[in-house]
């Protein structure tokens, strides 16, 4: 066990490398000046030269690059060009407030995804099956921006039962555990459940209903084993890739929930990499991707240790 994680931690270290390459080659090749949000609109060409220098733009891309990296392996991401506040500082507070809103939806599509997936696994080709694959089927279709609005309309506008923006009374992006913050966080990790809710939905479905037709089913049912019993043996056998598929989904919707955070107008790395994305923030914007590819990286090992703690057989092979 020792010896495979040993070497799954290995085999992430050029992946981690080409992700910190492709963060870095992305954000410089897009088009557009970086210092549009600090020089005022009639800079001379000298003050702009200036501030190429100062933030050293004006180097070529591969000494950029390894400075930027080496910077980075100490911790120091760079100072952010919109706010002069240190790119650690802004992304460690975004990251922590998308890890809880993900985690929750994560939860929720898991728990609701593998109800569904296993009720309609365990009546296939039923009403049930139908009804139970109609509603994944809709959670994957209905794009997740669209139902955040309606949700919005209906569940704030017209009822009043939740807030509909920000993360704290009165627009407040200090988190606290309480009922009074913890309303806020409804509405967007619904809205973010839903597709992979539908995702696991499907997957449990299928990996049940062909783990119900194998022919170890059949025996265990001939010894008289009870309905509990067989159900153990089908999560058993259906946990490690429901696992890896959950694995997926939480580093999905830590990258992807830029939609969704500026909906609700949720202070996670989404909207930062929105407010980033626009005010040319190069620094803020490569240290943002830099940070969530590094997760999304970090948490596939996890996934895959966890998955070969529950099934020995994945080491083996």
């Amino acid at each position: 066990m020792l010896t495979y994680i040993a070497k799954r931690v290995i085999y992430t270290l050029p992946i981690m490398l080409g992700v910190a390459i492709v963060c870095f080659l992305l954000v410089h090749i897009a088009p557009g000046d970086p210092l549009v949000s600090v020089l005022p609109p009639d800079a001379s060409e000298q003050l702009r030269q200036q501030m190429m220098a100062l933030y050293g733009f004006d180097r070529p891309y591969a000494e950029q690059f390894l400075k930027w990296l080496g910077r980075a392996l100490g911790g120091d991401l760079g100072t952010s060009i919109r706010t002069n506040r240190p790119v650690v500082a802004e992304v460690g507070k975004a990251v922590s407030n998308t890890l809880m809103l993900a985690a929750l939806a994560t939860v929720i599509g898991f728990v609701l995804g593998s109800l569904f997936g296993f009720v309609a696994g365990s009546f296939r080709d039923t009403w049930i099956d139908k009804v139970a694959s109609a509603i994944s089927v809709t959670g994957v279709s209905v794009p997740h921006y669209w139902l955040g609005m309606v949700l919005v309309i209906i569940f704030s506008a017209q009822l009043g039962w939740l807030p509909p923006t920000g993360a704290g009374p009165g627009g407040s992006d200090n988190w606290v555990w309480d009922w009074a913050h913890i309303r806020h966080m409804i509405l967007p990790a619904v809205t973010m459940s839903v597709i992979p809710m539908g995702i696991i939905a499907r997957t449990v479905r299928a990996l049940v209903a062909e783990i119900l037709s194998q022919e170890f089913i059949a025996g265990l049912k001939a010894k008289g084993m009870s309905a509990f019993g067989i159900f153990r043996h089908v999560v058993k056998n259906a946990a490690p890739t429901a696992l890896a598929v959950m694995g997926i989904q939480l580093g999905y919707l830590l990258g992807g929930s830029i939609l969704i955070e500026t909906v609700f107008s949720w202070p996670g790395t989404g909207l930062l990499l929105n407010d980033a994305i626009f005010q040319r923030d190069l620094p803020l914007l490569q240290g943002t991707i830099l940070v969530l590819a590094c997760f999304f990286v970090v948490l596939n090992l996890i996934v895959d240790v966890v998955q070969t703690a529950i099934d020995p057989r994945i080491a083996r092979s």
